[in-house]
């Protein structure tokens, strides 16, 4: 079994930061990211970070947001800054443990085999 816990949602202004926070246990895994949903857009997949530390980044968030892992405690980070209204949205952390090698794959295509509750960020005036 494998629990993803998410953490640090909320509303901000414009060109604010945020961090988020998903604690992992129960299972290793190799692939570990971050989903988005914003209401009536479709599922965009943000960052993957794989277990060798190799990241892949959307074009929408690339240089502004930060993905890292405390290893000890298991947990990733999702920095957030430059936030932006188009950046509202439901976070969701999700780990993929079945892929070996490369997280490509799993950040293209969203193929993750757990996920996390979700987290709401909403950035306006």
């Amino acid at each position: 079994r494998l629990d993803l816990v998410e953490s640090g949602g909320g509303s901000v202004q414009p060109g604010g930061s945020l961090r988020l926070s998903c604690a992992i246990s129960g299972h290793s895994t190799n692939c570990v990211g971050w989903v988005r949903q914003a209401p009536g857009k479709e599922r965009e997949g943000i960052v993957t970070m794989s277990a060798g530390s190799s990241k892949y980044f959307s074009d929408s968030v690339r240089g502004r947001f930060t993905i890292s892992r405390d290893t000890m405690k298991n947990t990733y980070y999702l920095q957030m800054n430059g936030l932006k209204p188009e950046d509202t949205a439901t976070y969701y952390c999700a780990a993929d443990v079945q892929s070996t090698g490369s997280c490509y794959n799993t950040f293209l295509r969203q193929q993750y085999t757990h996920w996390g509750q979700g987290t709401q960020v909403t950035v306006g005036s």
